[in-house]
This record gives C-alpha cells, sequence and structure tokens, in this order.
C-alpha cells in the first residue's frame, strides 16, 4: 500500500521561502498570484497492515516524526 503525506505551514506560521517564491513570481511578471505556501511531501510504501491499522499508523508517523505540530499540519492519503 502506497500513501502520501503532504506537511505545510500552519496558515497562522510565516511562510518565508513561501514568500520569496512569491516575489520571484511577481518579479517575473506573474503578478496574479497572491500567495505561495511551500511544504513537503512524502510517499510512504507499508506492507502487513490492514486498512485500520493503516489509518492509525500514518497520523502518528506524521505526527511524530514527519511534521512539527507546534508549526506545521499534515494531511495524508491513500494512493493504491
Amino acid at each position: 500500500m502506497k500513501v502520501r503525506v503532504i506537511v505545510s505551514f500552519k496558515k497562522s506560521v510565516l511562510d518565508p521561502q513561501g514568500q520569496t517564491v512569491k516575489n520571484a513570481l511577481h518579479s517575473l511578471g506573474y503578478t496574479f498570484v497572491t500567495d505561495v505556501r511551500q511544504g513537503k511531501v512524502f510517499e510512504i510504501e507499508v506492507e502487513g497492515l490492514t486498512s485500520q491499522e493503516v489509518h492509525q499508523k500514518i497520523p502518528e508517523i506524521a505526527d511524530k516524526v514527519l511534521a512539527n505540530p507546534i508549526i506545521e499540519s499534515f494531511e495524508w492519503e491513500i494512493l493504491d
């Protein structure tokens, strides 16, 4: 089974890399871009777990290892 976890800054946290990209886009003439938020994508392959176990373990992994829960949030989905 393959799972995708997307980690990004919480909306209340300043995203300096996103702001840098937005400024670069504006300087290239893409002034219609109003915001850019950067994040991380993890694709995790698991085996030997039931769907119920995946629904328990993936958020646990994301919260403990992949994301800093103070400043980041995550969402995840099963790909296959």
